[in-house]
């Protein structure tokens, strides 16, 4: 699980950093492809690690940090529209795994 953890984030990373002809591209709206990279890649942690607010705590600074980052490449700008889209994924993938572990746990009990 980690060895995926890791080789989705290297991905992102390199996607977002990389000169604008050498990432693959899904054929999507950048801005979908951003959430979908993000969500998939929180919904991975809060698999490798229980406990889904502190993964969103971790992964939230990451996924703003990387756009900003994009402001010191040269072939490319930071742009908050994606920094915001990056957020709500994360945000979104750790609330969804929050969520489906209570209801984990809660269907456990009964």
């Amino acid at each position: 699980m980690l060895v995926l953890l890791a080789a989705l984030g290297g991905v992102i990373v390199f996607s977002i950093l990389a000169p604008k002809g050498w990432p693959v591209r899904l054929g999507l709206h950048w801005l979908i492809e951003h959430f979908l990279a993000f969500f998939t890649l929180t919904m991975l942690a809060c698999l490798a690690f229980p406990r889904p607010m502190v993964v969103a705590v971790v992964l939230l600074p990451v996924a703003v940090g990387l756009e900003a980052a994009q402001a010191l490449t040269p072939d490319r700008t930071a742009d908050l529209a994606t920094a915001l889209i990056a957020s709500a994924a994360v945000a979104s993938g750790a609330l969804l795994a929050d969520f489906l572990s209570r209801v984990r746990k809660r269907r456990g009990k009964a």
